[in-house]
């Protein structure tokens, strides 16, 4: 029917109107022929662009063309699967990841990289960079990545402290020494000093040295010595004393500012000094008064005093045997003769001297001055055995 209708109406003269609506429709008809032919040639993929899932048809030869259909710019650094070169098939799931740029500087030294990884972990494992315990990371592990994110890692090294004299290696990445101990929790007193300086920058191998300083007082109590004091008095025998007043120490107190560092003194400052006790002199009295006294043998002592006595012999060096008063030492070794000073002994007088007997002085010295004398020995065993000594002489009438 319709194919009869055709040939009528091509049979027919046409007007130029309903020939160009002919026209039309013949053409609508084979675009729209085409269309539907183009369309259902097409292969359908699942296409995963940077985590976002799309489903669509392509005449795409090959993985690159595809992408390059949806105007995605590849780098090599990409992570494409299938390759790039893979023929389209259909229902194939083709996923591209863009690489990001990561800079990473670790101490001090700047690297730039390409990556397709999730978290900054992943780009440290890919990279095999291994951060330490004490390592310090300008962001978490579990952070996402970027692109262009900067990423910082400062390798922790080892130091020396010594704090109050106790040492110890400690793992750091502070800069300066003041970061350091806040890094570390430690606390510094108004006295304390550190070297180096606060300010300073540490380095490997560093030695920080904390200094503890403590101003304490201390408190000290000393006895005060009694002063002497001698009075004479004509009551008593001349040479004997007696104590009118004993003597009693005082007690003062002194207060010092003291320096500890690291718990030992390195300083001592008298503030203040306070009597709590004064002392109390001790008087003694002296004996001035002459007395006459009978010896054994009858005479009278005159005067008793003490002297320090010495020891010579005839045969000493410069001796020629006679004494002052013309005596024949060596004709005489058993005679008790003493030297002394005139103005004090005269030549002539007898005497009695402790430890050595009755003598008679009949002898000068030239070093014989004042109450020293010098005693008369047969040997110089005896006068080296006498040596020298203070002892008594009592001058006889």
């Amino acid at each position: 029917m319709i194919i009869k209708s055709m040939k009528t109406l091509f049979s027919r003269p046409m007007s130029r109107k309903r020939l160009s609506v002919l026209v039309a429709s013949l053409i609508v008809l084979l675009v729209a022929t085409s269309y539907f032919i183009y369309e259902g040639t097409k292969k359908t993929v699942t296409v995963t662009l940077d985590g976002e899932v799309k489903v669509i048809k392509t005449h795409a030869d090959t993985v690159k063309e595809l992408l390059k259909d949806l105007n995605i710019k590849t780098r090599s650094e990409d992570y494409v699967v299938p390759a790039l070169n893979k023929k389209i098939e259909k229902d194939m799931k083709v996923v591209w990841e863009p690489a990001k740029q990561v800079t990473i500087t670790i101490d001090g030294k700047e690297s730039k990289y390409w990556t397709t990884v999730d978290t900054v972990g992943e780009f440290l494992k890919e990279q095999n960079i291994v951060v330490e315990e004490h390592d310090k990371l300008n962001v978490e592990q579990d952070s996402k990545i970027k692109n262009n994110l900067k990423i910082t890692l400062e390798k922790a090294f080892s130091i020396k402290l010594v704090d109050g004299g106790k040492e110890k290696q400690v793992l750091t990445t502070s800069t300066t020494v003041a970061d350091f101990l806040e890094q570390q929790g430690i606390k510094l007193n108004d006295l304390d000093r550190v070297e180096p300086k606060l300010t300073e920058k540490i380095q490997k191998d560093s030695v920080v040295n904390i200094i503890r300083v403590e101003k304490v007082t201390d408190v000290v109590e000393e006895t005060i010595d009694f002063a002497v004091e001698n009075r004479n008095d004509h009551t008593l025998a001349k040479g004997s004393q007696k104590v009118i007043q004993q003597g009693e120490k005082g007690l003062k107190k002194k207060e010092f500012e003291v320096i500890l560092e690291n718990g030992k003194e390195v300083s001592r400052k008298l503030i203040k000094e306070e009597v709590v006790k004064n002392s109390k002199t001790k008087i003694v009295a002296i004996g001035t008064k002459e007395i006459l006294q009978t010896t054994s043998r009858g005479d009278q002592i005159v005067n008793e005093f003490y002297v320090e006595a010495t020891a010579y012999t005839a045969y000493c060096n410069g001796c020629n045997g006679y004494t002052a008063t013309g005596i024949d030492l060596r004709a005489n070794p058993n005679i008790k003769v003493i030297a002394v000073d005139p103005s004090v002994i005269p030549l002539g007088t007898k005497v009695w001297v402790e430890g050595y007997g009755y003598a008679i002085a009949a002898d000068t010295g030239k070093h014989i001055k004042g109450k020293r004398i010098d005693l008369f020995f047969p040997t110089k065993t005896e006068a080296y055995r006498w040596g020298r000594k203070t002892v008594k002489i009592r001058i006889l009438k």
